[in-house]
């Protein structure tokens, strides 16, 4: 049975920076590591409040993404 070894989590914000010429978004993100595996979806949403408080940019998006290797 193959396992996951657990390597590290970030969290991904991605916000709106305004329009292209062609009426496009852009999208700017910023990542923040030392996201442990065991965080909630609760905990990370209010992590994801205060730091989206310090943008003047209206967030778009909030990822967790984690990273691991799978072992045999």
């Amino acid at each position: 049975m193959a396992i996951i070894d657990f390597k590290q989590a970030v969290v991904r914000l991605t916000f709106d920076a305004g329009l292209t010429l062609d009426g496009k978004v852009i999208k700017k993100s910023s990542t923040y590591r030392n996201v442990k595996q065991s965080a909630t979806g609760d905990q990370l949403w209010d992590v994801v409040s205060i730091l989206s408080g310090f943008s003047s940019r209206p967030i778009l998006a909030a990822e967790k993404i984690e990273n691991g290797n799978i072992q045999n």
